[in-house]
């Protein structure tokens, strides 16, 4: 298997993946996640099982999240999105970088940047 397959296996599992949840299915990270999963967010747990019962209260539980693009690169996928809580708002610039290992996510960074004011940026956010 060639490194291009590889990544393009894992960015796969990861649109999958991200699409369940995105439809409500958050029982989808247990065969996502390894259950040695490490987080690298500020205030988020690692451990599959203490990750999937914090995010099922967390606010993107319950928020529309509208993928705009997916990178892969090697054991890497990025996924780059616009998460819109429930009542509306401009909502949230999310950049998830999940690492795979065997078909699971083995670790999580990310970056959340509000949107703002759409005159604040001329260019778009996404």
């Amino acid at each position: 298997m060639t490194d291009t397959s590889a990544a393009e296996r894992n960015k796969q599992q990861v649109i999958d993946g991200f699409r369940q949840f995105a439809a409500g299915n958050i029982e989808v990270l247990r065969t996502l996640l390894r259950e040695d999963f490490v987080e690298h967010s500020p205030g988020n747990p690692s451990g599959r099982d203490a990750f999937i019962e914090y995010i099922a209260t967390a606010p993107v539980a319950g928020a529309r999240l509208d993928l705009k693009r997916v990178v892969a690169d090697g054991d890497h996928v990025v996924v780059h999105y616009h998460m819109t809580p429930p009542g509306g708002g401009r909502g949230l610039a999310v950049a998830d970088i999940w690492r795979l290992v065997d078909g699971q996510i083995v670790e999580h960074w990310d970056v959340v940047q509000p949107v703002p004011e759409p005159e604040q940026t001329p260019n778009g956010m996404f």
